[in-house]
């Protein structure tokens, strides 16, 4: 499995989400946001709604009636109730639960980096685990070493 860390040093996460969410459903993946902040599920939701004008991400909230058909599901559980296999951890907490997805999308502030190379470490340990770091540069986003 793949596990990317994206490290937030210009832009939150409402701004790298709907791209990285806009890509995820180009290559016919379904996702699992995931945040244990109520505000942030909202906030997210608010940017997969308005990232770009001329398009709408779709998505709900887990425990919704129609959470199984979303293709991107916002959840404070990392259940993946819409057969989601990605998963985008938005709040730099890392969960071991993530490693049962196809590929994990771990979004981290400069205040939790020290957290983030402890999962680093840890995940680079794994023979079944490639941990990817990208970080901002300009506008871009860039693979680092």
């Amino acid at each position: 499995m793949r596990v990317d860390f994206y490290h937030l040093t210009r832009d939150p996460a409402e701004k790298l989400v709907p791209m990285l969410a806009g890509k995820s459903l180009d290559v016919g993946k379904r996702l699992l946001l995931l945040s244990q902040d109520e505000g942030r599920r909202g906030a997210l939701s608010d940017a997969l709604w308005s990232a770009e004008p001329a398009s709408f991400l779709a998505h709900d909230f887990g425990g919704s009636e129609q959470q199984a058909e979303q293709p991107i599901l916002i959840s404070d559980q990392c259940e993946p109730a819409n057969g989601a296999p990605y998963i985008i951890l938005s709040d730099g907490l890392w969960r071991d639960a993530a490693l049962a997805f196809e590929r994990a999308f771990f979004l981290f502030t400069a205040e939790q980096i020290d957290h983030a190379r402890t999962v680093w470490r840890d995940l680079k340990a794994k023979d079944d685990v490639t941990p990817r770091y990208w970080k901002q540069d300009g506008g871009r986003w860039v693979e680092g070493p």
